[in-house]
């Protein structure tokens, strides 16, 4: 049944390739740009003012952390093949090796998605759209079959409900030390501002 969704799936791209060429842009740029939008919250937020998206920015990248720690464990249990490593297709997207079970792609950008949700939800819905087409993609692209994308949903969700529960002594320490060194420097673009 995965196959076949996952074939189904990756047909559309080979049929129409500015489908699988935009998703394969979209997987260039995906980590890079989650990594950088999540790194954005902390200087947006006022040096001195409220740390809501400071503790959103320390929180999404720890529990990105969280989720890829838990896949390495995931792989190490079931190195499940790349879709066109295991059925004879064609693959101008991906060339990936590693497990593909769960996507840490998908992983990582929905743990920070569901995180920046938690703590402020107009932009954690921004960040869950970039998550969902990056998650979305990686079928598109014949990296990963829907069931990848599925258990990296799963480990995304508990790793934030993790994190943003149980991590948020740590993560607030963590955000007090880090501002220490980062708001003397904003303060005078703040102040241009």
């Amino acid at each position: 049944m995965d196959w076949r969704l996952a074939h189904g799936i990756y047909s559309l791209s080979l049929h129409h390739h500015w489908l699988g060429t935009f998703f394969s842009d979209v997987e260039k740029a995906s980590i890079p740009f989650m990594v950088v939008a999540t790194a954005a919250l902390w200087f947006l937020a006022r040096p001195g003012g409220n740390r809501k998206w400071k503790l959103a920015a320390g929180s999404a990248f720890t529990s990105a952390a969280l989720a890829l720690l838990v896949n390495v464990v995931l792989h190490s249990v079931w190195d499940r093949p790349r879709p066109y490593e295991t059925h004879a297709i064609r693959h101008p997207w991906s060339s990936a090796t590693d497990a593909s079970f769960p996507s840490d792609h998908a992983s990582a950008s929905l743990a920070i998605a569901f995180v920046v949700l938690a703590f402020d939800l107009p932009v954690g819905i921004v960040f869950l759209a970039a998550a969902v087409l990056i998650a979305v993609g990686r079928v598109f692209i014949g990296a990963h079959y829907p069931g990848d994308i599925g258990a990296s949903l799963v480990v995304a969700a508990v790793s934030a409900f993790v994190v943003v529960r149980f991590g948020r002594a740590l993560v607030t320490f963590l955000v007090r030390i880090v501002e220490r060194v980062t708001d003397p420097l904003l303060r005078p673009l703040w102040r241009r501002a």
